[in-house]
């Protein structure tokens, strides 16, 4: 059998195996559901942390997620993937995020330290023989980078995130915003104006140097 072949066949037992778990939670087994639950659970809550304030915003996003999904479950009838529709719940809570967060106006966390300076590059992160000069202005590159994203409209941003983070193509990220390819390309196209021209500084400044790049999205195959 070859590689082809053999992920072919490992994706239809994920998929079948999937099935057989959405229905039996369907039918009120908490374990299963708990197993739904650890088969996507880290790239729900890898989307939360990017675009969450804190910590703690991140995880009530990913409780609620799941508590929606829970509660929900009965209602989903296989006419999607599973991925899709729970990325649905998980998008729309993130949405909502959003939307009251620029109501508030704050700032990510991750992006500036508690007196709003720039945040630094963690000394034990730097790499053996790294120009500290060059450190410097790479964490000023993050920060801005959070800033200019934290600028963008709530779609927008998720969009972006799911494109870019999570490594989705448009038309699933269509489908899970519940719009068309068309709509989210737009978004994205938007999105990726505003954080170049937010940015034309810095990429004229320090064209060798980019922003550091998060952990691949971690999205399971669709089901």
């Amino acid at each position: 059998m070859d590689s082809t072949s053999a992920q072919d066949t490992d994706a239809a037992r994920f998929r079948a195996d999937t099935t057989a778990l959405i229905r039996a939670a369907q039918a009120g087994d908490s374990a299963a559901f708990e197993a739904l639950v650890c088969q996507f659970d880290r790239g729900v809550l890898q989307l939360a942390r990017r675009l969450a304030a804190t910590e703690q915003d991140a995880q009530e996003i990913y409780q609620e997620t799941f508590l929606k999904a829970y509660r929900a479950l009965h209602r989903f009838r296989f006419e999607c993937a599973f991925s899709t529709w729970l990325y649905r719940i998980a998008a729309n809570t993130n949405l909502d995020y959003l939307r009251r967060r620029s109501v508030r106006k704050e700032t990510p966390a991750s992006a500036f330290g508690e007196d709003g300076a720039a945040a630094l590059p963690d000394p034990a992160d730097r790499t053996p023989g790294a120009n500290p000069e060059q450190l410097l202005l790479s964490g000023e590159i993050a920060a801005r980078l959070e800033a200019a994203l934290a600028g963008l409209n709530p779609r927008e941003r998720l969009v972006f995130e799911l494109k870019h983070y999570e490594g989705l193509k448009l038309k699933a990220i269509g489908d899970i915003l519940a719009t068309s390819e068309e709509t989210a390309k737009n978004s994205l196209f938007r999105a990726t104006r505003k954080l170049r021209a937010a940015l034309a500084d810095l990429r004229a400044a320090a064209p060798a140097l980019s922003a550091p790049r998060p952990e691949p999205g971690t999205m399971p195959e669709e089901v």
